[in-house]
């Protein structure tokens, strides 16, 4: 992993369109293996995008939305960083962490540090500590679980990680 900065993956299954997007002040490398599209965005933010994962952000070095498919960002520390999603938001609490978007729910998973998640109305939330995650899905209560290695190791296999 990253030792200067953190680590941030969302996943999401939908259908998309997208693919040679950029974000304001970021420049765009395509990468093989698998095939994905890493965006450097400066003042230590790098987003390591799927194909077809559609982002959008006025200001991505405060916030990014993700509608679907997967992403893996870099952030370096900062006062706050968040990624919206359907179902939650993941506040940056300096920390290496994947988030997960599909059918109904958002997952998150951290690494190393801690994270913030609330639903997208900002209830509920939870603190997540090294090797904890939760699945946000509407109308059930947010349970803070340790995640099996092999729902990790298959988010960050994404990414050739």
């Amino acid at each position: 992993m990253l030792a200067a900065g953190f680590v941030f993956m969302a996943l999401a299954f939908q259908p998309a369109e997208g693919w040679a997007q950029t974000l304001p002040g970021c420049k765009a490398t395509t990468l093989q293996d698998p095939v994905r599209e890493v965006l450097d965005c400066g003042n230590g933010l790098i987003i390591d995008k799927e194909a077809a994962a559609a982002l959008a952000s006025q200001a991505p070095q405060r916030s990014l939305d993700l509608d679907d498919r997967a992403i893996l960002i870099e952030v370096s520390p900062r006062d706050s960083f968040q990624v919206l999603t359907p179902h939650a938001i993941a506040t940056v609490r300096g920390t290496v962490f994947a988030v997960d978007v599909e059918s109904g729910t958002s997952s998150v998973f951290v690494v190393d540090g801690k994270v913030e998640v609330s639903r997208r109305d900002g209830s509920s939330a939870v603190l997540l500590g090294p090797g904890e995650g939760v699945d946000v899905r509407p109308g059930e209560p947010l349970t803070v679980r340790n995640w099996p290695q092999p729902r990790v190791d298959a988010l960050l296999a994404r990414f050739g990680r």
